[in-house]
């Protein structure tokens, strides 16, 4: 069975399948945890990842095992550091250990450097759409709570979050080579 095949099993209740997708991916999931975490917190954090996977496998869409999981052991890494009150560690410490999923490391450091210079199309540290952007993309934290902190109604922080989505995409465009013809 591939791993599309597995979660799918996973979704379908299947627990074998589910202890099959761990025995293959938990070692690389906990040396990647490994570079954010302390080492006494990779394993909560690991099994963290497969709970959610468990819960979630309905909602995967073959886009890539590997990538998907990841994903999830990320944001289950960011809420752990953040529940310690360490979130400022997320971004850096994230991006890197998810450095090894590109296959080619010019593309990971290109990524990177897009990165950095789309989050700057949102204005200085501190600002309200970098201050959205961090709490809910890089936090991962809800509208209500970002709400609470910011001290403004859920609804602006949609708005703010609409904003920094729209912000981003067109600072990360400008990185897209041009389509044939010119024209976007």
């Amino acid at each position: 069975m591939d791993d599309d095949e597995l979660v799918r099993a996973v979704a379908g209740g299947d627990d074998g399948a589910l202890r099959e997708l761990f025995s293959r991916h938990a070692p690389w999931l906990a040396a990647r945890l490994r570079t954010v975490l302390p080492a006494g917190d990779v394993e909560d954090v690991l099994q963290e990842t497969f709970v959610a996977v468990w819960r979630g496998a309905a909602g995967y869409r073959s886009e890539g095992a590997g990538g998907w999981l990841w994903g999830i052991a990320r944001r289950q890494a960011a809420l752990w550091l953040r529940r310690r009150g360490q979130p400022e560690r997320l971004l850096p410490t994230l991006v890197a250990a998810g450095e090894g999923l590109s296959p080619d490391p010019t593309e990971a450091a290109l990524s990177r450097v897009e990165l950095a210079d789309a989050v700057e199309a949102l204005g200085p540290e501190g600002s309200p759409q970098r201050e959205t952007w961090r709490l809910m993309y890089v936090e991962d934290r809800p509208v209500a709570e970002v709400a609470e902190l910011m001290g403004v109604p859920q609804g602006t922080v949609k708005s703010r979050a609409h904003k920094v989505r729209r912000l981003l995409r067109a600072a990360l465009r400008r990185h897209d080579p041009m389509p044939e013809g010119g024209r976007r």
